[in-house]
């Protein structure tokens, strides 16, 4: 649009839409003092605008049969909704008042203080959760990615002692530049972008959006802050019976040309399928572990790749050992050809399972649009997967899987 908002539309034959708006604005642009503000407006926008109450906005959707729903990650905060198509319009322009126009009550918005407050209790309790926030903040030390998306319970004092401070927030942040508005279902292309235009077309750029955003120190597979090996390693001492393990370092941003390749690498190692290596090594062969899982996350400039395990204390020791293993065989020479085709063939093959699943399509539609302008379908991305060699997995592997450059923390 000419305010520089995006949209973007997929049209299928669901008679359920799924329709939002995801903001480019997330914990990274937040000041230390104003940590955990992007989640604390999801939360508070919920609690009332101009024309509904809280009570209003429950039902304003859920009374239709809809369900309505947000998040807040470290760099994009989103609001959306199912609902049958032939509520899209209701839909939307609730979604869009919630936006623009909160009233932040205060008598409301302590209430939901508390709650997140709970929810800060809630995630402290859960070692399995929190061991994420905690590598964060080891492997982003020193930049605003280190921040907690819930925040703390200072901070959340701090924000929420004015109304004005989640206004002012809000306004500087949530601009058109930044903002896509998505919608995925049986509904005709042009009706959502007159709807949008609607919405939002008045929405103006501020002339200086300002961010905190800090920089990584733009080195996205190594972390500046690190070089000893005492510094590599953490150990956390919690009430927990089991020993929990995080190991892993930095890794490509979005965009990157090894961004997809690190994809598939990870899928191959400890992916979310039974058959992963570290699976069938860690659990299957030695029954060290109930849970094991890799993942990579990219972000705008940087990225991370991480193992998760947990573990009885006696064996932590040896499922290091198999670990690094594993880490090594990846390191020591390619993929056959039939290992290569047997990965692509799998991961083939979960990308079309998981793109049934309308909710995850639509957001992952979004984040597309929003950093690249565009919205590939799965089948598109899988064509620029294929493309992968064995020898461009091996130098990966040698890059991102070497335990040279790797952070480990413990909870013991």
């Amino acid at each position: 649009m000419p305010n520089g908002l995006k949209i973007v539309h997929r049209l299928t034959d669901s008679p359920v839409a799924f329709v939002g708006v995801m903001v480019g604005a997330g914990t990274r642009d937040e000041l230390p003092e104003e940590n955990g503000m992007a989640h604390y407006i999801e939360h508070c926008v919920f609690k009332g605008t101009t024309h509904h109450s809280a009570r209003a906005i429950i039902h304003a959707i859920e009374g239709i049969g809809g369900e309505i729903n947000a998040y807040t990650t470290k760099e994009e905060t989103t609001f959306y909704a199912a609902t049958l198509c032939e509520h899209i319009r209701q839909t939307l322009h609730l979604i869009a008042e919630m936006i623009l126009e909160p009233t932040f009550k205060k008598e409301e918005t302590d209430k939901e203080r508390m709650v997140i407050l709970d929810e800060i209790e809630s995630y402290n309790d859960q070692p399995s959760e929190l061991i994420y926030d905690d590598f964060e903040n080891f492997i982003f030390a020193g930049s605003s990615l280190a921040l907690p998306i819930l925040g703390t319970k200072k901070s959340l004092r701090h924000i929420s002692s004015r109304p004005e401070y989640a206004k002012n927030w809000l306004r500087a942040h949530y601009t058109p530049d930044r903002m896509v508005v998505f919608c995925q279902g049986n509904v005709r292309p042009d009706r959502i972008f007159r709807l949008a235009e609607r919405e939002f077309g008045q929405l103006q750029v501020l002339s200086e959006s300002p961010s905190h955003r800090r920089s990584t120190d733009g080195q996205p597979t190594v972390n500046p802050n690190v070089s000893t090996l005492a510094e590599r390693e953490r150990t956390f001492r919690r009430r927990t019976h089991q020993t929990h393990v995080m190991i892993g370092q930095r890794a490509y941003p979005l965009g990157h040309e090894r961004q997809l390749p690190l994809y598939l690498l990870n899928n191959i190692l400890g992916g979310g399928s039974l058959n992963s290596r570290l699976n069938l090594s860690m659990r299957e062969t030695h029954g060290l572990v109930y849970q094991v899982e890799s993942t990579y996350t990219p972000l705008s400039d940087t990225g991370y790749w991480a193992t998760y395990f947990a573990c009885e204390p006696e064996h932590a020791e040896q499922c290091m050992t198999v670990f690094r293993h594993e880490l090594e065989r990846l390191q020591d020479r390619p993929l056959t050809a039939s290992q290569l085709r047997s990965a692509l063939r799998q991961l083939r093959g979960q990308m079309a399972i998981a793109a049934q699943n309308q909710e995850n399509s639509a957001l992952a539609m979004a984040k597309s649009m929003l950093y690249f302008s565009c919205a590939p379908t799965w089948q598109e991305t899988y064509q620029k997967i294929a493309q992968t060699t064995s020898e461009q997995l091996l130098q990966i592997s040698r890059e991102i899987l070497s335990v040279d450059n790797l952070l480990t923390l413990r909870y013991e």
